[in-house]
């Protein structure tokens, strides 16, 4: 982080003045200006874009029944800025304001002015509020500054961990909300040929919506938890994150089997979503992309069919992934996961996204999606509910079906879920992947 000198310090204060009023005269409506509570002469790291991105997403959450006209967010080394223009009465506006910088603790580094139509700075006394109380005590905070009544050092010591504990904590439930919505989404995708969704149980006997539902919601901390190790363990080799993962994982097996009464409805999603919420915690929000994200599940899972499948031969193989990799070379959802999940980057996200821009709804574009997946994998999960040769043949018949439309129909779809059905056909391992499709989706 670098240090900044006063004259940048009093230019960046001049272009966002001049940046208010152009978009004042532009939208004619109420502005709302972001800040962070950053003292001292360094303004932005990795901690300070934390707090940012936590400060945006709580705004624009609570925006979002409001008109917003315009919304930017600009990180500079002299700091972060947030500007949106909102079609709301500017008191209404600044009361929403307050209620955000009211969040105990992290809402104490938000600094959220409103800016009326002409141009007056609105203020909590004009609420009956008092004004802002210091960092460190509960004196008024513009009496503390002007006294110097505590040091820079200990001012930043508390900014430092205002930052690494709120906002740590904020990041990583809302990368676990993202996590938990996949999982929904996926399960409520309709129809998915031989799986649990809106319109039957597919091909499976033990479990339905209510099972998934369940697990979902019994996994949601865990995924916080795999995001928390991959923000706590970011200065560490890639590789120490991923073996911190584990034992966390078996916690959330165990957690899923007592909530479905011993049904396996996650297990695959666990590993693959853990992964990438490790990844999430690793990394600056704002450098958040697919591409970034499965870069980072690379580097954490390197070598690990290596290990995984050492020495394992016909003779050997003990477990179903074992087995599979000593007949016919099939890695699964760990060469997925060491391959940064290219199945989802090359094929389940540009087709989910291709069908957005089409017009389907979110629904109907993960129904796409999955196919698209089964015709581009070796789904484990379908082998052992067939064989091999069947695998194939059916993976063969979903890619000539995709040739003549890329997106069928429901009606399509459904048929495929009566052949699926009929034969005791599932496809899980297409599943996890879509519904790491969706969470990439959102979460970027």
């Amino acid at each position: 982080m670098e240090n900044i000198l006063l004259n940048e310090i009093l230019e960046a204060r001049e272009n966002r003045v001049k940046k208010q009023k152009m978009l004042l005269e532009k939208f004619q409506k109420p502005l709302l200006c972001f800040t962070m509570n950053i003292p001292g002469p360094k303004k932005l790291d990795r901690d300070v874009s934390i707090g940012f991105f936590v400060g945006n997403k709580l705004l624009e959450d609570a925006l979002k029944r409001c008109r917003v006209l315009y919304a930017e967010q600009k990180r500079l080394i002299t700091g972060c800025e947030g500007y949106y223009v909102v079609d709301l009465p500017a008191k209404k506006l600044k009361e929403l304001a307050v209620e955000l910088e009211d969040i105990d603790p992290i809402g104490r580094l938000f600094d959220l002015d409103v800016i009326d139509t002409d141009g007056r700075k609105l203020s909590r006394e004009e609420l009956g509020l008092p004004r802002r109380s210091c960092l460190l005590c509960d004196q008024e905070a513009v009496v503390c500054a002007s006294r110097r009544t505590h040091t820079l050092d200990e001012l930043t010591d508390r900014v430092g961990l205002l930052l690494y504990i709120t906002a740590r904590r904020e990041l990583c439930e809302y990368v676990a909300s993202r996590a938990y919505f996949a999982l929904q989404q996926e399960v409520s995708t309709t129809p998915k040929p031989g799986l649990v969704d809106r319109n039957n149980r597919g091909s499976h006997r033990d479990m339905g919506p209510r099972e998934f539902f369940a697990s979902a919601v019994a996994l949601r901390p865990f995924f916080c938890r795999f995001a928390e190790a991959g923000f706590l363990s970011r200065n560490q080799a890639p590789e120490e994150t991923f073996r911190q993962l584990r034992p966390i994982g078996l916690e959330a097996e165990a957690a899923m089997y007592k909530a479905t009464r011993g049904v396996n409805t996650h297990k695959g999603a666990i590993f693959s979503l853990g992964i990438l919420c490790a990844a999430c915690g690793r990394l600056d929000p704002y450098d958040w992309t697919p591409e970034t994200l499965l870069t980072e599940c690379v580097r954490m899972t390197k070598g690990l069919c290596e290990k995984d499948f050492a020495g394992v031969t016909a003779d050997t193989a003990q477990t179903a992934g074992e087995k599979l990799f000593a007949l016919y070379g099939i890695t699964g959802v760990r060469g997925q996961a060491e391959a940064g999940f290219p199945a989802v980057l090359e094929v389940g996200l540009p087709i989910f996204q291709e069908g957005l821009n089409r017009g389907l709804s979110e629904n109907d574009a993960g129904a796409v999606a999955l196919l698209h997946l089964l015709a581009a994998t070796d789904d484990t999960n379908l082998i052992s509910r067939s064989n091999r040769q069947t695998q194939l043949a059916v993976k063969d018949q979903i890619a000539q079906l995709l040739a003549e439309n890329p997106f069928p129909t429901t009606d399509v779809i459904e048929g495929l879920d009566r052949e699926f059905i009929g034969k005791n056909f599932s496809a899980g391992g297409s599943a996890d992947l879509l519904a790491l499709t969706i969470f990439l989706h959102f979460i970027c």
